[in-house]
């Protein structure tokens, strides 16, 4: 399944976008859960122009620069509203590179491991401060609160979760060198 296929076409169904703007909604908020890189999302915009699920516009923007301004079609919306509704088993990633070290924990010693994960402890620390201000300032943006109307509420949702994944792979660090004392 092409699953960059739909997050294009559930990024173009909030709003028409150029293939720069895609670009950087995956290195902004979309990124803190599906990476996507330029040079497969321009390759996955031609094929969905072909399939006729998105469409675009040139706009001329200053004197001669001419961007694509993409938008979804009906046939797509179709196929995003059919992909949203289907339900999925749980996904589980099967590649983390700091759970496999750990898997071998017995070929280090102790101070080895303790450093390895007291590493891990302050890069998933500093990682939840970034989360918890991005949060913050989402938070702020909104006149009212977050309710499933407002616009930024998959966000939301998705930042709150990442919010928590993050303070419990936390606490597993800290009970983890706890017992390696």
């Amino acid at each position: 399944m092409r699953v960059l296929k739909f997050a294009i076409l559930g990024l173009l169904e909030q709003e028409k976008m150029t293939g720069y703007d895609i670009t950087a909604a995956f290195k902004g908020a979309l990124g803190q859960f599906w990476s996507a890189k330029h040079s497969q999302i321009y390759p996955e915009l031609k094929k969905l122009v072909l399939e006729e699920l998105i469409e675009f516009e040139t706009v001329i923007q200053g004197e001669k620069l001419e961007k694509k301004l993409y938008s979804l079609t009906a046939k797509g919306i179709a196929e995003l509203t059919e992909w949203i509704q289907q339900v999925e088993a749980v996904n589980v990633s099967h590649k983390d590179e700091f759970m496999l070290k750990t898997y071998f924990i017995a070929a280090m010693d102790k101070q080895e491991a303790q450093q390895l994960f007291s590493n891990q402890l302050n890069s998933r620390q500093r990682k939840l401060e970034e989360l918890e201000q991005i949060l913050t300032e989402l938070e702020a943006e909104q006149k009212a609160p977050m309710h499933f109307s407002s616009p930024e509420f998959g966000h939301y949702l998705v930042l709150t979760r990442a919010i928590e994944r993050e303070k419990g792979y936390i606490q597993w660090l800290e009970r983890s060198l706890a017992l390696m004392e």
